[in-house]
């Protein structure tokens, strides 16, 4: 059954698990996930870290020793979080060295509360880099406009970066830039770009579910037909944008000091309309050179039903374009969409980083009585 789990790696891309949890590291559901469903990295997020340390089980022996030492709750869930991501590194650190940097990595969110703010963002980008302490770690930064300059400055010191909550193709370009500049910037520094490693997460179900009930409201034929269809349109956009970029003479000039490009990375890409195949967002955003990370949910549903028949981003950008040109004469500005994709997603997070705070806080004081 895994061979459509590995005709996928084959077709080029790599597939990482969104989620992470220290049962999933102390029962080897982890390993297992590497050894028997080519998975290749792991992404998390607050709302992943909120829902791991609600299992108290796992947690309670680390939770009982920072209870002893008095430690607050914001000290409490960078230990819990960043002890996590570093035991996940290590077991991904053969295949860090086997793909040359390329995959092998894990991923560590800054907090949301900082998304509106530059310079927070890049000094907690620097403090979770140094804590971490493992060469095949993202820090993730949102790609708010504030985020832009901190993606910039984090990657011209050296430390790699997951672009996180991207959803327009604007913002994606200007991701790209951003990149760009810290490359060049870290080279500038002195850095070993080899090693410098960026993704930038483009997220694809969100668009649809925003865009669906607008679809709903409007009930004509005509809408119903785009139903399905803006996310990956979106997506595919995106591809094409990096195709273009990274033909640059800009990056060229860049890639003689041995940097690797910023690869596309599909987020969010469990469906959420039941409706749909399980693995639209997977079968659909097939291409050489991209991530796709997934909730285990959906890396079964692959195994179980997905169908590789080559790729499935190329070819059509036109049709693409039409989806969105479409969408406009129904009255669907995607612009407004995307911005409220970003401003909720962002908000999503500082409410999960809040949930993660409170259940911390009771587990702390639990175990000091």
């Amino acid at each position: 059954m895994t061979d459509r789990l590995k005709a996928l790696a084959d077709a080029g891309v790599s597939i990482w698990l969104d989620d992470l949890s220290r049962e999933r590291l102390n029962s080897g559901s982890l390993r297992a996930l590497i050894e028997d469903k080519h998975v290749v990295g792991v992404t998390t997020n607050p709302s992943i870290f909120a829902k791991a340390v609600s299992d108290a089980d796992a947690y309670a022996e680390t939770i009982g020793k920072l209870a002893a030492q008095g430690i607050s709750t914001d000290e409490a869930i960078r230990v819990i979080t960043t002890s996590d991501v570093r035991d996940a590194a290590d077991l991904f650190k053969p295949i860090y060295d086997d793909t040359d940097g390329q995959d092998g990595r894990v991923s560590i969110e800054v907090e949301p509360g900082f998304a509106r703010e530059t310079q927070k963002t890049i000094d907690q980008a620097k403090e979770l880099w140094e804590i971490v302490g493992r060469e095949n770690v993202l820090v993730k930064i949102p790609a708010t406009k504030e985020g832009l300059p901190a993606i910039t400055a984090t990657l011209a010191a050296g430390i790699s970066v997951n672009v996180t909550l991207i959803f327009s193709l604007e913002r994606y370009k200007a991701v790209v830039d951003a990149f760009l500049s810290g490359v060049e910037q870290a080279i500038d520094n002195g850095h070993d770009v080899t090693k410098l490693a960026s993704v930038a997460s483009f997220f694809v179900s969100r668009v649809d579910s925003e865009i669906d009930k607008r679809l709903d409201a409007i009930g004509t034929d005509e809408a119903k037909a785009l139903k399905g269809k803006a996310a990956v349109a979106n997506a595919r956009l995106a591809f094409e944008a990096y195709e273009e970029i990274f033909a640059s003479d800009r990056w060229r000039a860049i890639e003689t000091a041995g940097a690797k490009p910023q690869r596309p990375l599909w987020a969010s890409t469990g469906v959420k309309d039941p409706s749909y195949s399980p693995t639209l967002y997977v079968d659909q955003l097939v291409t050489a050179g991209v991530v796709n990370t997934m909730p285990e949910a959906t890396i079964k549903a692959v195994e179980e039903h997905s169908e590789v028949t080559g790729d499935t981003v190329r070819g059509d950008y036109a049709g693409d374009r039409k989806v969105i040109d479409d969408l406009e004469k129904l009255g669907i500005s995607y612009d407004e969409v995307v911005q409220i994709l970003e401003d909720e997603g962002v908000s999503k997070f500082d409410i999960s980083w809040s949930e993660l705070q409170d259940t911390v806080t009771a587990a702390l004081k639990g175990a000091a009585k």
